[in-house]
Formats: C-alpha cells, structure tokens, sequence
C-alpha cells in the first residue's frame, strides 16, 4: 500500500506536463542544419521514426493501460472496472481528469520528445556534471518551464545524458526551487520499431521503481 501511494503522489505532480502537438517536425538551430542539444536527445531515442508511428499501447504504474492513435489522437484508458474512450482534440470536463492522467503517463514514457514537442520552455547550455545518483561525470541540460500558464508554472528538470545523448538521470524540481522534489534514473532501455523506450526509473533508495510495461509501437 505504501508504495502505491508513492506511486500516486508520482504521478499526480506530473499531471502539469505541457501538452504539444502530436507531429511536429524537428526544428533546426539555423539555416546551417546545425541540432540543438535537445534535437540531438530527442533523434537519439527514435524522434526521426515518430511520422512513422500511428499507434501507442503501454501501461503506466502497474494501474493504468493506455491506447492512443497517435494519427487521429484518440486515446482509450482500460482499467480493471472501466474502459474510457475520448479524443484528445475535443477535450471537456467530462475526459479532462482521463486526460490530466494520460498526460502525465506520456510524459514519462516519451519525455526525451517533449524537449521539442514543448513550447516556450527555456533549456540551458549543455555541461559536464556529476550525475547525483550514479556518481559520474555526465552531460546536463535544465529545461525550465514558463512562470506563467499551464498546470504548474516554472518547475524545472535537470536532464543527465551520456555521450550518444541517452537520458540516464532527471531531476525534478516543482516552481524551479533549489531542492530535488524527485530524482531517479532511466534505465532498461529497448527499442520498439525505432522508438528507444526507459522501462524503469528508479530512486536511489528503498526499491522505488516506476515501471512502463506492455508498451507496443506501431
């Protein structure tokens, strides 16, 4: 029970995750083609194979299936005593709960794509920098959000990636506030039809582990 109710909080304080457009292609540095670091992320876990894709099934936690159409933007959640259907572009208040959930579980599942699906966030220089979890010398990036709109203005995330521009570590840190309010890895990474996927994410202590499961790419 304890560790469901961790899991809970989790995911309640990523229902603020900004929402973007499905299909946006990449955007370039300049006229010269040069990537930025969040493009090189992004195409490092699969971004040039995101056109190709037209359907997403995953579960979030152990608790929530998901089906989305990523073509026509219909997402299905199937629970243990219920089946909802809603279509993202015609969203009220009868599916925006649904939708507040299906936001932040495809946040976690496709975060590396959110650096460029987001809008109007402000990301950092890339430097080197201890990683806090596994102690060694990584890239970091901070990708901080606006102080005003969306869900919860101005909270950041410290991005740790390796050489090849895989996530390993985030920091999450709610309204941009010094202390970590979240830190954990990612890792178990496996490639579906092009897309490179974090299965788990875990804390640095007790087994915290948030796991994506039954995730199918088509």
């Amino acid at each position: 029970m304890k560790h469901l109710i961790q899991i809970t909080f989790i995911a309640l304080l990523f229902f603020n995750c900004k929402e973007k457009t499905v299909s946006k292609p990449l955007k370039t540095a300049s006229k010269t083609n040069v990537l930025t670091t969040a493009e090189k992320i992004a195409n490092a876990h699969g971004y040039k194979n995101w056109n190709n894709v037209s359907e997403i099934a995953f579960t979030f936690a152990d608790k929530r299936h998901w089906l989305w159409n990523t073509k026509t933007n219909t997402v299905s959640l199937f629970t243990e005593t219920d089946t909802i259907t809603y279509n993202r572009k015609q969203i009220d208040s009868i599916n925006a709960k649904t939708d507040a959930a299906f936001t932040n579980d495809k946040f976690w599942l496709l975060f590396p794509f959110q650096l460029v699906w987001d809008k109007n966030v402000t990301i950092s220089e890339a430097k080197n920098e201890i990683a806090p979890i596994s102690q060694i010398e990584l890239q970091k990036i901070t990708l901080t959000y606006p102080n005003k709109g969306g869900y919860t203005p101005g909270d950041a995330y410290d991005i740790y990636f390796d050489n090849q521009y895989i996530i390993k570590e985030w920091v999450f840190r709610k309204q941009n506030q010094q202390e970590a309010s979240l830190t954990n890895t990612f890792e178990d990474y496996k490639d579906f039809n092009g897309i490179k996927i974090a299965q788990s994410h875990k804390k640095v202590e007790g087994d915290w582990n948030l796991k994506l499961t039954n995730i199918a790419i088509k």
